[in-house]
């Protein structure tokens, strides 16, 4: 995968600097004071397969460590004096993932057991020995390799840090912002809003008293103004939802089920898979997916039935709410801000929503929500 547009694929970077350290390794080994024969072969083997283990360091830091000095005390054994590159370069990427304990101690090894294979392996004396094995891997280098890996991985760990401190006041902000809007929108128009419906209402109630004909336009204030009210009421509950003590879950979907019921709607509730843990955001996010479809089912479909449907997969949590309104395929939704909202939430959550027209007639709306569960 790419980590940027302009930037080599992490793998291809990977296997670039595998064969790098493995040329350099053969083309020192090679070019220096060498054996011959069937050790000089085998030597050479140990040495690229030393540079090439490097391809896994990112997947498997430890191994790589393990294969890198294995290979570097096979060729000393062999006779060649080379510089462990692809062990200082495994070490770097051990210490940077943060296996620093295993790390010392497999460098600790490796630095008795060179010594000890060279006076086994080669002749001369033990001085010459020792020269020998510090050739193949020198402590300055060793410690300099540690230092690069640690100082980067501190590095990473406090740019995590400071991401997670600016999501953190990016996301406060936000609520503050969107209590402060509101308190806005409260303060300014729940009273007009109240005002009016009120009057409208009384105005209806007298005229009808009075056996007078009620106008149109005054029937269609008074709705307007309960229509004004509920969607009011509903945004400022969204507004207030500070996403930290959720008061909806998958638990209440029963209750909108059957407050649907209450409207009119023969509506059912179909739970499916086997159950497990779910995010508090998913389990919101799923619960105001079920509250708008059939809010939108009772108030214009046109429906008499609707059926909600939660699904319980490994790695996900599909949510579908059918009715039987109105809607054609010829029909072309209107995009609402209840069908804008419930995109931006799956959206924000790395899902899936469809909400589209079935055949025949009714709508539907179809949720896929990622769950990440722990292993």
């Amino acid at each position: 995968m790419d980590t940027g547009r302009f930037r080599v694929p992490a793998g291809a970077m990977d296997w670039a600097i595998a064969v790098s350290v493995a040329a350099l390794l053969l083309g020192t080994g090679l070019s220096g004071q060498h054996p011959a024969g069937e050790r000089a072969l085998i030597g050479s083997l140990l040495l690229a397969a030393g540079g090439l283990a490097l391809a896994a360091r990112r997947r498997a830091p430890i191994v790589v460590l393990a294969v890198t000095g294995l290979c570097a005390v096979g060729y000393e054994a062999a006779g060649f004096d080379v510089l462990a590159v692809s062990y200082l370069v495994a070490v770097y990427g051990a210490v940077r993932a943060g296996h620093r304990a295993l790390t010392v101690a497999a460098s600790v090894s490796l630095l008795a057991v060179l010594p000890l294979t060279a006076l086994v392996f080669r002749d001369g004396p033990a001085r010459e020995a020792f020269a020998q094995a510090r050739n193949v891997l020198e402590i300055a280098w060793l410690i300099a390799a540690f230092a690069a890996g640690e100082a980067l991985r501190q590095a990473e760990r406090r740019a995590d840090e400071a991401e997670r401190t600016r999501e953190e006041t990016a996301r406060h902000r936000a609520d503050e912002e969107r209590l402060h809007i509101a308190r806005e929108l409260h303060d300014s128009l729940t009273h007009q809003i109240s005002i009016i419906k009120v009057q409208s209402e009384v105005a209806v109630h007298v005229a009808r008293r009075r056996g007078e004909q009620v106008p149109e336009t005054l029937l269609a204030i008074q709705a307007a103004g309960r229509e004004a009210a509920r969607e009011l009421r509903a945004t400022l509950e969204a507004l207030r939802d500070d996403d930290t003590t959720p008061p909806q879950s998958l638990a209440h979907v029963p209750e909108l089920v059957e407050r649907a019921r209450s409207m009119g709607l023969d509506a059912t509730l179909t739970i499916e898979g086997q159950r497990h843990d779910v995010p508090a955001s998913v389990g919101r996010t799923a619960y105001r997916i079920v509250q708008e479809a059939l809010t939108n089912t009772a108030r214009h479909a046109g429906a008499t039935t609707a059926a909600v449907r939660i699904e319980y997969r490994p790695d996900t949590l599909a949510v579908q709410v059918d009715d039987d309104g109105k809607a054609t395929p010829d029909t072309a939704p209107v995009p609402g801000l209840g069908l804008l909202g419930m995109r931006e939430r799956v959206t924000a959550l790395g899902g899936r929503l469809r909400a589209r027209p079935r055949t025949g007639h009714g709508f539907t709306v179809q949720a896929e929500l990622p769950v990440e569960r722990a292993s």
